[in-house]
């Protein structure tokens, strides 16, 4: 029981602030989406299970389609008429990247797909039309266009049958890979077979075609430029002959590969350029290995890239790894100096060492090859010092004819390069090499491609949770059911000064009657509430009404009227429902005429007025009904009855009908000082109330505020989820302790 002077406690509304603060996420209340689920709970399912069976009707109702893939393979090689000594020219690879798209681009094109039409006489088969899921144009299809008749037709079914390839290949071409996977899809598995080939097929002939169209200005300039450089080849081998035998120099025909090449009779020069290029190879090989060395010395091994390869290495880790592993369970259940620790450590210790070994071992091989290659260079140095000399005096002799040399050399290589290149165009011409080749021909398709259940059900499930969601928004949006304190003091702009929790008991009654549970601390809390509510404290003259029956209006005008009675007040409950009286029914005489006698003159207060059993509460029913209640209320006797039982009484509550478009509780409303407008969390409309407020508004009632009945936490969301917590349980249990 709340005492008079006792401070005011806090409002429920305030409650679970930052207890609800944790289930927000990313400014998202996911308790308030959880609620709204589960109030519209059925309507999802609803939704769900019509997407599932759409998906399951429409993957029946679909029409299968298979998938043929051939595979051709794409080189790129340079189109050069003169090569050099490669056969291939170095390409970049973003150019490499737009050569295998070019590719793509003329399977996909439209040229070739004319070409396949044709080949394979597409436009007259009507298995193929068939196939692709159309009708083969007829006569009476082509009317109306340019050139109609058989001409007009056969246009009609040519372009037609060229947009059928068109719309039925794809291409598909790996990142990383030059095999290009040539698909078509067709409702027939040979069809799409046959024509994933055919358009391989043709591919690789048009990419031939365009080559040997190619060749023909090849072979004819090359023809003009072999025998230019035949003429420069004969002259400038005149020219060395004569210096060669003015020289002395003696001149060596080539052996093996260089059989087609001269050099002189030099055995300095030979040793001079052996030397020259064992220096350069050493020289290398000590770069690299200095370089391996210095990356190295300064590193520790556990940070060396040849000793994290290495076999021995890597196993060692690995079976440290497995004993510290073995070692840290140990240490769990034993201490440091038991056997089996002592053993693992030492264990641990002893593969250490033989990793440090191993390393070390690795790093020392690391030095050692450095310093064998620079011993080398070395040597290979000095003697090339030593040569150098002797070379010299050859050289003045050698330099000019090295240089008839290198021309005659040069224009033997020109000469050499066209004449191959000649004779492999002319070897070539007719034949049916070519850059493009099949890999793999396409295979009649077991299986279809589609329709896939699995992936439409995925997607109709997907569907389905979308359109659940835009469900349960639009019922949101359009539900005007009051449920939170928010939607009381935002859609109806009065104050909330009291949050009921629902009854969890199967005896209301009991719970009403227990000061500490939480239905009995809710209704203290309005009651402080009203003591703040005005100037005044807690009206002398209150109405309790609802906008419609059911909605908690008589047990929350009793509750009141009790709490205003513990605080001292000597109050008087008045039952106010001309029609549907329900407080006789708690006194022992049903019968008890009351409120209606004494508007109606026949009786005193005094004579109507009866104890409740509690201290300092009266009763006054409602009896009996009278045959026109509006009447009644509208007389001159209910201002002189309210002044009358103010001299007698500190409180006076009015337990009034709801409004139902009735006129008795707006005329009570008008006669007092206060009105209380009790709302249903389950069922309270925002029209109704607002409807209500605005017919209280015209009588100029004073409403200071509202009551939000059977308030359940679980269907609602943020703070309020965490009303009603069990403190009271808890200080029970305590008090028992």
């Amino acid at each position: 029981m709340a005492h008079p002077d006792a401070p005011a406690k806090r409002p429920v509304t305030g409650m679970g602030t930052d207890a609800a603060s944790d289930d927000v996420f990313m400014d998202i209340d996911l308790r308030r989406i959880g609620a709204a689920i589960r109030r519209n709970l059925i309507g999802v399912m609803a939704v769900l299970v019509i997407s599932l069976a759409v998906g399951v009707l429409v993957t029946l109702l679909m029409r299968p389609q298979y998938i043929a893939t051939s595979q051709v393979l794409i080189e790129q090689q340079a189109d050069t008429i003169i090569e050099g000594a490669d056969t291939q020219a170095y390409v970049p690879a973003q150019e490499t990247e737009r050569f295998l798209q070019t590719q793509v681009d003329v399977i996909e094109s439209y040229s070739l797909a004319e070409r396949v039409v044709e080949s394979e006489n597409l436009a007259d088969r009507e298995d193929f039309f068939e196939a692709q899921g159309t009708e083969l144009p007829q006569l009476d299809t082509a009317e109306g266009l340019a050139n109609a008749g058989e001409a007009g037709l056969a246009r009609l079914r040519r372009e037609t049958a060229i947009a059928l390839v068109m719309d039925g290949l794809s291409v598909a071409l790996p990142f990383d890979s030059r095999l290009v996977s040539i698909n078509f899809k067709s409702g027939d598995p040979a069809i799409a077979a046959e024509m994933s080939n055919s358009i391989s097929q043709n591919f690789i002939e048009a990419n031939l075609a365009r080559k040997f169209d190619s060749s023909a200005y090849a072979r004819e300039f090359l023809a003009q430029q072999l025998e230019d450089a035949r003429n420069k080849l004969e002259q400038s081998e005149k020219d060395l002959n004569a210096f060669s035998r003015a020289a002395g120099l003696i001149r060596v025909p080539g052996q093996g590969q260089n059989a087609d090449q001269e050099t002189t009779l030099s055995v300095t020069t030979e040793t001079l350029q052996q030397l020259n290029m064992a220096a350069s190879q050493a020289t290398a090989e000590r770069i690299m290995a200095e370089n391996s060395w210095r990356s190295v010395a300064s590193q520790p091994i556990s940070s060396i890239p040849q000793v994290l390869s290495n076999p021995a290495y890597t196993s060692l880790v690995r079976e440290r790894a497995v004993v510290e592993a073995r070692l840290a369970e140990e240490k769990a259940r034993h201490l440091d100096g038991h056997p089996n620790v002592q053993a693992l450590q030492a264990q641990a210790d002893r593969i250490d060492a033989q990793i440090q070994d191993v390393g070390q071992s690795i790093k020392n091989s690391i030095r050692l090859a450095y310093e064998s290659t620079r011993d080398r260079e070395n040597q290979i140095q000095s003697q090339v010092g030593l040569v150098r000399d002797s070379a010299l005096d050859e050289q003045d002799r050698g330099v000019q004819y090295n240089v008839l040399k290198r021309v005659a050399e040069t224009d033997r290589a020109l000469y050499n390069t066209l004449l191959t290149r000649f004779n492999e165009l002319n070897a070539t011409a007719g034949a049916t090499s070519n850059n493009v080749s099949m890999v793999d021909t396409a295979q009649v398709p077991r299986q279809p491609s589609s329709p896939n259940l699995v992936l439409n059900m995925a997607v109709a499930l997907l569907s389905g949770l979308f359109l659940a969601a835009g469900f349960v928004f639009l019922r949101e949006q359009f539900d005007d059911v009051l449920r939170t304190p928010e939607d009381v003091e935002r859609k109806l702009g009065i104050p909330l000064l009291g949050l009921i929790p629902m009854i969890q008991g199967n005896v209301p009654a009991e719970d009403l009657e227990d000061p500490k549970s939480p239905v009995s601390e809710a209704y203290q809390s309005l009651v402080t509430n009203l003591r703040y509510s005005s100037g005044e404290g807690i009206p002398r003259t209150l109405t309790v009404t609802s906008a419609q029956a059911g909605e908690g209006k008589t047990t929350s005008a009793g509750k009141l009227a009790l709490e205003f009675a513990e605080l001292g007040r000597k109050t008087l409950l008045i039952d106010a429902d001309l029609r549907r009286p329900t407080l006789h029914r708690k006194l022992d005489n049903r019968r008890q005429e009351g409120f209606t006698t004494v508007l109606a003159g026949e009786k005193t207060v005094e004579e109507v007025v009866v104890p409740s059993g509690h201290p300092n509460l009266s009763y006054m029913t409602a009896l009996p009904m009278p045959p026109d209640p509006a009447a009644l209320l509208g007389g001159t006797r209910l201002d002189d009855l309210i002044a009358g039982l103010l001299t007698k009484y500190d409180s006076v509550v009015f337990d009034a009908p709801p409004m139902l478009g009735l006129s008795d509780a707006p005329t009570l409303a008008a006669h007092t000082d206060a009105i209380l407008v009790v709302i249903d969390a389950h069922s309270g409309h925002r029209g109704a109330v607002k409807s209500a407020l605005r017919r209280l508004e015209m009588v100029n009632a004073n409403v200071i505020g509202a009551i939000l009945t059977k308030f359940n936490p679980k269907n609602v969301s943020g703070e309020y989820s965490y009303y009603g917590s069990d403190y009271y349980q808890y200080e029970h249990a305590d008090d028992d302790q």
